[in-house]
């Protein structure tokens, strides 16, 4: 009963269910036929269950998608305005999987809740986090430490060099480094060398084989400062630039290298600084400068192009031409490749329209220096046309623009700035808006245009090469015009302030990997003193210390060191001069040190010569102050070489006042060379150098002197004597025969006036008398008591005579000081002598007793105890 039961309840489900469908199929027919009664019949579709569910499910996600909320729209049109595809960043962000290593890879939670999986999805995010920076912290200190130790080995092998260097920098006598360095000393004078003049290094000038780079810029180095002082004691014109340069480059050391920054590049920079071998006429020293710092860059420039051009010669397509504008084009073709066809290149006009190359032209012709063809195609050019007179001014008066030229482009400028790189509006070329703002020469401009564009500059060269060009000379009449008119200049000082936010060395020699960016900077922004600085601090095998002294050498000798200092030193321009010159000073007291005086006097010679402000030095045209400061100088270092053995041969020649040596190269004047050898016979007299000082008299004719010196050594060697030095007597004797030879020169000397003959008559008195007193003592040694007596009492200067009358004579008021100084050992010898002579007729105690009346009569000179006491015992 029970399972028919529910068999039955089961059919008529069926039954029910069956019956329901009917009336579906019957009610869709009846809806069929209402819709088109009269039309054609549609075709019948078979469906079955699961293809009226897949079909639903499709019907379903059309009508969600068409009921989706406005904010859902309101998101597309949006992100459509924004030039976003809606679609494409939602398939991106499903394709999106953030990976992440957490405790739940390896554990994985296990929660009842959503919010008790929340907290362990948190707990672990922060454990994870906590670890991962564990992680980088131990990564970053073991980072540190290993750099840490990098650098410490690079500070040991530095300091290592740099011993090293100190022993091997400069030559010492009898050894393989003094032969290198020497040699420049032994080369024949460039005197007659034709290149002295231009400035061209003399041949013999040669890098010597087997040396370390120091030793051989040295070598050839020391032939450019020869050939430099002879140039400027003859009055001849010299060029140290262009020699250093060329002297440098003799070495071929930058031949293999990947410093960006090589000391050839630099010398080639300092070269086109001075401006060497160029003219500038009615512009000032500093703008001089300035624009031999763009002329560098523009050479610099120059070459890379030409390389661009030659690594591709077939995009190039430059052919057989060789003018400066088919180059540019040349350049341009690799340059703008990927742009299609440029206008220069295009022959059928009537299909795309070429790429316009006028601003990009104008821009790297006249970054290239190419200032001419830059004028040409922006005259030739009807988008540049408006361009042109600025340009043509600008170029004319070397960036002196008038002010309403300065402002027509100041204008363009902030049209330009304020027009911007909008989408779907025509832009503006980039390099376009670097040349207006060139010809403007304004600083807000100038720091507007770096402020919006970044990176329009991709090296350091073209950002410095842009300043250049666009910086103006402050005055207070010029500046006070453009602050009126909106217009303040853009000045070196600008420059020099902004460079120096960064100015960390390495900043820019990438941690000493290419330690010449630096001051290579510092050169191109006219800091010349704070680059020669840090060079002469760059102690390794490089030797740019050296280089860093012949620098200073060139700036100095043309005179340009106070322009240089940099805006944020206080210095005056006596102490840039200061600076240069003690740096060379030092270089050349190392030459002096190791016996080389030759080279030590050539570098000293620069050094007074930086002091007294260059070349115009030589010539006496600097100022009072500089000229005072050199002569000081100048005289300070040449004594050092006098009191040098061998400095009075080099200095005055084998006779003479210099006439002969090398003196009269930096004293021409006869007194003038006289007061100095002067004041350094004094000197070696107050440094005990006798010899020299008596040397110095003969030579400048002052005998008196001399033998007033001489008189003075031989009375210190007869005390010696009489203390029993072993030294005193031969001493004495060399002394003796000085002193003759003095006297036999001034007597055929025609230099001795009548006065100072009378001099002499009294020195040679004194000589006579400090002889007899010598005399007296050889007879001591030689134990003969009664002609030490009987000599003693002859002596007319101590009236010991017993048979002359007890009269009270002041024997000391017209006695030398230095016979004065032998008195009271020459009475104790003659009393210990009268000891031992027997007084048969009472001579002996009359010669005791006028020594002690003439030691009792002078109470006030202080005699020795001994004297007193031996006076005594006679009486």
């Amino acid at each position: 009963m029970a399972g028919v039961g529910a068999s039955g309840s089961g059919g008529g489900g069926d039954t029910e269910m069956g019956g329901g469908w009917s009336e579906l199929l019957n009610t869709s027919t009846k809806l069929l036929e209402q819709a088109a009664p009269n039309g054609p019949h549609f075709p019948t579709l078979q469906r079955n269950l699961d293809q009226l569910e897949v079909l639903s499910t499709k019907l379903k996600a059309k009508t969600i998608r068409a009921e989706a909320p406005s904010q859902s729209l309101s998101a597309t049109r949006l992100l459509a305005r924004e030039g976003i595809n809606a679609e494409q960043l939602t398939r991106d962000l499903k394709s999106f999987e953030l990976k992440t290593t957490t405790f739940e890879d390896v554990f994985p939670s296990e929660a009842t809740s959503v919010e008790e999986y929340l907290q362990q999805l948190h707990e672990m995010a922060i454990v994870s986090s906590i670890q991962g920076a564990q992680k980088d912290n131990l990564k970053s200190f073991n980072n540190y430490m290993m750099q840490v130790l990098e650098d410490d080995w690079q500070n040991e092998k530095r300091d290592f060099l740099q011993s090293l260097s100190r022993l091997s920098t400069l030559p010492k006598r009898n050894t393989n480094l003094a032969g290198g360095l020497s040699r420049p000393a032994l080369m024949p004078s460039s005197a007659s060398s034709p290149q002295a003049s231009s400035g061209l290094p003399s041949m013999e000038v040669m890098p010597i084989p087997n040396k370390t780079i120091i030793e051989n810029k040295s070598s050839v180095y020391a032939g450019v400062v020869r050939d430099l002082n002879d140039a400027r004691g003859r009055s001849v014109p010299f060029n140290p630039a262009t020699a250093f340069r060329a002297a440098y480059e003799s070495l071929s050391v930058d031949a293999i290298g990947s410093k960006s920054v090589t000391m050839q590049k630099v010398w080639h920079l300092i070269q086109a600084l001075l401006g060497e071998g160029s003219t500038q006429r009615n512009i000032s020293r500093k703008m001089s400068l300035v624009i031999g710092a763009r002329r560098h860059l523009e050479w610099g420039h120059e070459k890379y192009i030409i390389e661009t051009i030659n690594s591709q010669p077939a995009l190039a397509a430059l052919g057989g031409s060789v003018g400066n504008l088919q180059k540019i084009r040349a350049f341009l073709r690799v340059r703008l490749r990927d742009h299609g066809v440029l206008d220069f290149d295009a022959t059928d006009l009537r299909r795309q329209p070429p790429v316009d190359t006028t601003w990009q032209q104008i821009y790297f012709c006249l970054r290239t220096g190419y200032y001419d063809e830059a004028r040409q195609v922006a005259q030739s050019s009807r988008a540049a046309y408006s361009f042109a007179p600025l340009l043509a001014e600008w170029i004319t008066s070397n960036g002196v623009v008038s002010s309403e030229t300065a402002l027509t482009a100041s204008e363009e400028c902030e049209k330009m700035l304020r027009m911007g790189d909008r989408p779907g509006r025509p832009g503006y070329d980039r390099k376009k808006l670097l040349l207006y703002a060139i010809i403007c020469g304004c600083r807000r401009q100038i720091d507007r245009l770096l402020k919006d564009l970044p990176t329009l500059f991709s090296t350091i060269e073209d950002f410095l090469w842009f300043k250049l060009s666009a910086l103006r000379e402050y005055s207070s009449a010029s500046s006070s015009n453009g602050v009126n008119e909106g217009l303040v200049p853009y000045t070196l000082e600008d420059l020099q302030n902004y460079l120096n936010k960064f100015m960390k060395p390495s900043y820019y020699t990438k941690s000493g990997k290419d330690p010449l960016v630096y001051p290579y900077v510092l050169l191109l922004s006219i800091q010349s003193l704070p680059a020669i600085l840090y060079l002469s601090k760059e102690v390794g095998e490089e030797g740019y210390h050296v280089d860093a002294v012949h620098i200073s050498i060139t700036l100095a000798d043309h005179g340009i060191l106070p322009e240089g200092v940099g805006s944020g030193q206080k210095m005056g321009v006596m102490d840039a001069c200061a600076e240069a010159a003690s740096i060379i000073r030092q270089y050349g007291s190392i030459y002096l040190r190791n016996g080389n005086l030759d080279l030590a006097l050539e570098y000293y010679a620069q050094a007074a010569s930086a002091m007294g402000g260059g070349e115009v030095s030589w010539i006496g045209q600097g100022n009072a102050d500089q000229q005072r400061q050199r002569s000081s100088m100048l005289k300070q270092l040449l004594t050092e070489i006098l009191l040098r053995d061998g400095g009075i041969q080099l200095l005055l020649g084998p006779s003479g006042m210099g006439e002969e040596g090398q003196l009269k190269k930096y004293m021409m004047d006869w007194r003038s060379r006289q007061q100095f050898l002067l004041e350094a016979a004094h000197r070696c007299q107050e440094a005990g150098l006798y010899d020299k000082s008596v040397e110095i008299h003969k030579r400048v004719g002052a005998f008196a002197m001399a033998l007033q010196t001489v008189n003075k050594c031989l009375s210190d060697a007869i005390c010696a004597m009489a203390h029993n030095r072993l030294d005193g007597e031969s001493r004495a004797v060399a002394l003796i025969q000085s002193g003759s030879e003095i006297l036999e020169t001034a007597r055929y000397s025609s230099e001795a006036s009548v006065q100072d003959k009378d001099l002499i008559s009294e020195q040679q008195i004194v000589l006579r008398q400090l002889q007899a007193i010598l005399h007296i003592y050889k007879l001591t040694r030689a134990g003969q008591t009664v002609e030490v007596l009987r000599e003693t009492i002859k002596l007319p200067f101590l009236h010991l005579d017993p048979q002359s009358p007890n009269v009270s004579v002041d024997v000391f008021r017209n006695l030398s000081p230095h016979v004065q100084a032998c008195v009271s050992d020459l009475l104790k010898l003659a009393l210990n002598c009268m000891d031992n002579v027997r007084d048969t007729d009472g001579t002996l105690r009359a010669v005791k007793s006028k020594i002690a009346n003439l030691v009792a009569s002078n109470m006030s000179r202080n005699w020795p105890q001994d004297l007193y006491q031996k006076v005594a015992q006679c009486i």
